[in-house]
């Protein structure tokens, strides 16, 4: 018996028998064509991506009925991928330019597009790169292997140990019953761990080696919450986690009695639970989990997968549309977060140079204020929404009062511009800040007087005051959202906006991990917003709570200086019956 360290991505506990995905690494051939068959060549190359383009539209056809509604959305993004001129047209034009073969053609084309992505600061979009090398690679298997079967013949119920997992890997493996899987790589936030957690299959990634020290047919326990893989466990082992898996069966069905309660503690503080979604077809996760309204929709996905932004009026059908089925909760529309290093969309032309450090760069409303191509048509799709229902505006990534001040001035501008043309518009939209930078949650006190709410950025706020980035396998063990200093500056925040009488929400993944949901109702958070698989559970944690006692732990845990005392509190936090 030994045991295997990862990273937890999708929870539950699955026992079985292991099957090692042992896929060849592809070496890519890179020879000069006589000019003669060239064309030959090109179209080579186009029937590699039509077949491609084919085995995604099967794949997408096997995905279950009862599948999340993003579950489509990974394989659509492939699909779009397919369709991308930067993708399919450039290697084409390096074949005849240089009379080069397709495979170095295509690879050479991926590089290029993989460091661009590799350049983003934001951690979920510069994860579209693993997207890139999956799409590059189906098209190069065309090429190199064309009779390669898509998958092995697996039977149902083995547990899956892989290198890596693509997406459309992911489903098909749904699709032939398996019950979890484990790769070497990969993290928390690439589209297959995303993917894992919304089809319910317990996961692992980051598990180095695994692949070279498991065998077919191993006994192994995959446990998805703690990031641990036991090989060939003993009697006793087997039967703690047989037992801890009736346990959490038995939570499961508890949870899904929560659906229509309120969360409200024992002591009668009421809690509003919002989620986070991407596209307009996560609604239905997010009505299922009973979620009171939508506290996050990002807005990059509109722009992105594309060479032009998407017009005033294709917004605007997006945004109704989620407004539409949310009906009179309250919609907070993100707007734009992307880089000016983000050439390959729809949200910059490209035309500047690749910034060295995008993190600290041309991005979110710095970007907007730069480019008000970008900015205006969404803000008119905005307002021209909240005529139609009850929607928020959330301000990413703001640092100073000037930036705050120009975006009020442009909001402005808008509105004159809609009441002119007699376009319906809503007039009194609520304008909030996401608190994701340091500098602003220093000032969150200076801020409040113009923002009717804040939303704080954990994401970025960790990674920006610790100065790691948590995709960084070489220093993303730095990254504590119960550090000190993290904690510091959320309790500033949230002091802030109850000094102004403004409310204060938190929508990044610290909202929806667990372990915290106490801490921070303690420190007086009210409004968490989080993946709708998450809901139910924070809501459990919320009404088996006692905010009064809370209260005294959190104002004991902020003045702790060691993240040792702090953990040990938190653990203590999470024992204790606060009721």
């Amino acid at each position: 018996m030994f045991s295997i360290f990862g990273t937890g991505v999708s929870k539950g506990i699955c026992i079985g028998t292991a099957y090692v995905l042992r896929r060849t690494s592809l070496d890519v051939p890179d020879y000069v064509l006589a000019h003669e068959f060239i064309e030959d060549e090109v179209q080579r190359f186009e029937a590699a991506v039509e077949a491609a383009r084919q085995q995604l539209k099967t794949i997408r056809r096997h995905i279950p009925k009862s599948a999340p509604s993003e579950t489509a959305s990974f394989i659509d993004a492939h699909l779009l991928m397919l369709e991308d001129k930067l993708l399919t047209e450039s290697p084409v034009e390096l074949i005849r330019r240089q009379g080069r073969n397709a495979e170095s053609a295509l690879h050479i084309q991926g590089l290029r597009l993989s460091e661009v992505f590799e350049l983003m600061s934001d951690p979920y979009l510069r994860a579209k790169k693993t997207d890139v090398q999956q799409v590059v690679e189906r098209v190069l298997r065309n090429l190199l292997r064309p009779d390669e079967r898509e998958t092995e013949e697996i039977e149902k119920g083995q547990i899956i140990v892989a290198n890596d997992l693509t997406p459309a890997d992911t489903v098909m493996l749904k699709h032939q019953h398996i019950k979890a899987f484990v790769t070497n790589l990969g993290g928390p936030i690439s589209h297959t761990s995303i993917l894992a957690r919304s089809l319910g299959i317990p996961a692992v990634v980051s598990a180095h080696s695994a692949t070279q020290y498991i065998r077919n047919g191993d006994e192994v326990v995959v446990d998805g919450k703690r990031g641990v893989l036991i090989v060939n466990p003993d009697k006793n082992i087997l039967k703690e986690y047989r037992k801890r898996q009736r346990r959490i069966s038995e939570i499961k069905k508890k949870l899904t009695l929560l659906r229509e309660s309120d969360a409200i503690t024992t002591d009668q503080r009421h809690v509003d639970l919002f989620a986070n979604i991407e596209l307009p077809a996560d609604i239905k996760a997010a009505s299922s989990a009973g979620a009171r309204g939508i506290g996050l929709y990002r807005t990059e996905f509109l722009f992105m997968n594309r060479r032009n932004s998407p017009s005033e009026d294709e917004q605007y059908r997006n945004y109704r549309k989620v407004v539409k089925a949310m009906k009179i909760a309250p919609v907070t529309i993100r707007t734009l977060d992307l880089g000016a290093d983000k050439q390959v969309d729809g949200g910059g032309s490209g035309s500047g140079p690749v910034t060295v450090n995008p993190a600290l760069g041309l991005r979110a409303v710095r970007l907007c204020l730069h480019d008000q191509t970008l900015f205006r048509p969404q803000l008119r799709a905005i307002y021209r929404t909240a005529a139609e229902g009850n929607v928020r505006i959330m301000i990413p990534m703001i640092s100073s009062l000037s930036e705050l001040h120009r975006v009020l001035e442009i909001i402005e501008e808008i509105k004159e511009e809609l009441r002119r043309e007699g376009k319906p518009f809503g007039t009194n939209v609520p304008i909030g800040g996401m608190i994701e930078v340091p500098a602003a949650a220093v000032s969150a006190d200076l801020f409040a007087p113009y923002l009717d709410f804040f939303s704080i950025g954990t994401n970025d706020l960790i990674q920006y005051t610790l100065a790691i980035d948590r995709v960084d396998d070489a220093v993303n063990y730095l990254y504590d959202p119960a550090h000190p200093a993290v904690l510091r500056l959320i309790d500033m925040t949230i002091r802030a906006g109850d000094t102004a009488n403004i409310p204060v929400a938190m929508c990044g993944e610290m909202a929806g991990d667990v372990r915290y949901t106490r801490l921070l109702l303690g420190m007086g958070l009210r409004e968490f917003s989080m993946h709708p698989l998450n809901l139910l559970e924070v809501k459990k944690i919320i009404r088996e709570s006692n905010f009064e006692e809370l209260k005294k732990e959190a104002t004991r845990v902020l003045k702790m200086t060691s993240q040792q005392e702090i953990s040990d509190a938190i653990d203590h936090l999470n024992r204790e019956d606060l009721n």
